[in-house]
């Protein structure tokens, strides 16, 4: 039967003999703008109708992060239907089968989803989708753009505002983000999206104190997160912990039951984990926090040997070199690094010039992790600017630990004078962060000079702020 035309959850048609399968990609919806950890209900949509384009084709868009192998024979049931699909299962499909395909151009497949949000405006999976593409592009301008343009018809919806708030947390425009964060926390107080857009306005702010109280306000709401999004927000409310100089114990307990605990739950996505787990360990060790964590680097490092959890994303692979590196991982450090390379070396010439400057942050977090502090310095270079690393696949705050270890680098290497001038560009930004204030007391200590004190007791009447 070719099944009739029913309406899914945004109002548009779908051609589908079954409820069921409509009911399953409405689901799946859900799933997808809450961060939830069942999106592979939509596998239940091809079940329920197998000739369905558009659960068809959605399928194989989750299944490509999921179990590539299966991919091909949902896109196949979908192309062989696609002549009796409805318009919007058309630019569905059109916009999909570009973006999973091995040699796509990334402007294009921005262009095709402004395109399909042109025609369909309240497709907000399709703006998440193309939102998380231009995440990895390093281009929330592009991001923001789409957002603006389906807004005037979604000024009422779910999810909406938290999409708007992160390309403007991106692009610095914390006031704007913040407004547009507390519009999506009012219209659904569970949008964890919202609720890590508040958290992060607040953290830039060096509101430290208030941003742990609003996430641990909103943590009963996480139980059904993704791995990713549950052990992200935590990861936030470590950070701000750690940068509001509470107990490094607190982070601690953050680390061992809020993110390395999610590994027990049997429906977990370690790699997910892993991310946040040594985003978090990274900064500990900056600054000097690791005999509290006694052997928690070792422990993770000995599960990233396993080459199953390499070539993911940038972000970790960069993370997984420093891990490995540093705990003498030496070996399988040097095959993780080939193997960027080579990966690199098959791109095209556009994505190579891209992802360059990734190349060269691993570069230097393998150096760093074995201890060529000169050496990492010089792969970093020393006009460093973490915002022109977008590409990695990492946001402003996530990047931020690589701007920690430049002045780091910088002060080791006997550069303060150098290092003074990435301070207080920092300052600027966030003078209410301690850390910045310690730097800056370290910096002038190795000139000799005077300010170094005062700098130093800035330092302490901030860390003495937030959480005595």
């Amino acid at each position: 039967m070719e099944g009739e035309m029913k309406l899914d959850g945004w109002g548009y048609e779908v051609r589908t003999c079954s409820e069921a399968s409509i009911s399953a990609i409405n689901s799946y919806y859900h799933q997808v703008l809450s961060y939830g950890r069942n999106r592979s209900v939509i596998l239940e949509a091809t079940k329920s109708d197998p000739q369905c384009v558009l659960g068809n084709i959605l399928a194989a868009h989750f299944l490509c992060s999921a179990d590539s192998s299966r991919a091909p024979l949902l896109i196949d049931a979908a192309k062989s239907r696609l002549e009796h699909a409805s318009s919007y299962e058309k630019a569905v499909f059109d916009a999909v089968i570009y973006l999973i395909s091995p040699d796509r151009d990334d402007d294009l497949a921005v262009e095709l989803h402004f395109k399909l949000l042109q025609d369909f405006p309240r497709d907000l999976v399709s703006l998440k989708r193309v939102q998380v593409l231009c995440f990895y592009m390093g281009r929330p301008d592009l991001s923001l753009e789409l957002v603006e343009q389906v807004l005037p018809v979604n000024e009422n919806e779910d999810y909406i505002y938290g999409m708007l708030a992160f390309p403007l947390l991106e692009l610095g425009r914390m006031e704007d983000a913040e407004k547009a964060g507390k519009k999506g926390f009012e219209i659904n107080k569970d949008d964890p999206w919202s609720q890590h857009a508040i958290c992060h306005v607040y953290q830039y702010q060096c509101r430290f104190k208030e941003a742990v109280e609003f996430m641990n306000d909103c943590a009963k709401s996480w139980t059904s997160l993704s791995s990713f999004m549950y052990t992200h927000n935590w990861w936030h409310v470590a950070l701000c912990y750690l940068e509001g100089h509470a107990p490094m114990e607190k982070v601690r307990e953050i680390y061992d039951e809020c993110i390395l605990k999610e590994l027990d739950r049997s429906d977990a996505v370690p790699a997910e984990v892993y991310l946040n787990a040594l985003g978090l360990l990274l900064r500990v060790y900056i600054r000097d926090g690791h005999d509290i964590f006694e052997d928690r680097l070792k422990n993770l490092a000995n599960c990233l040997t396993d080459q199953a959890f390499w070539f993911l994303e940038w972000h970790l692979d960069i993370l997984i070199l420093w891990a490995l590196s540093y705990t003498g991982e030496l070996d399988k450090a040097e095959d993780l690094l080939k193997g960027l390379k080579s990966r690199i070396s098959m791109m095209t010439k556009k994505k190579q010039r891209s992802m360059h400057r990734g190349l060269s942050l691993a570069e230097a977090l393998y150096k760093y992790g074995k201890g060529d502090n000169k050496e990492a310095l010089e792969f970093l270079g020393h006009e460093f600017d973490a915002t022109n690393y977008k590409i990695i696949g990492a946001s402003d705050e996530q990047l931020d630990v690589f701007t920690e270890l430049h002045i780091s680098l910088l002060l080791n290497t006997g550069e303060p004078s150098r290092a003074i001038q990435a301070i207080e560009k920092q300052l600027k930004k966030r003078e209410g962060a301690p850390f910045l204030w310690c730097f800056l007391e370290r910096a002038y200590s190795m000139l000799g000079r005077k300010e170094a004190a005062s700098y130093g007791e800035k330092a302490r009447e901030l860390e003495a702020t937030y959480f005595t």
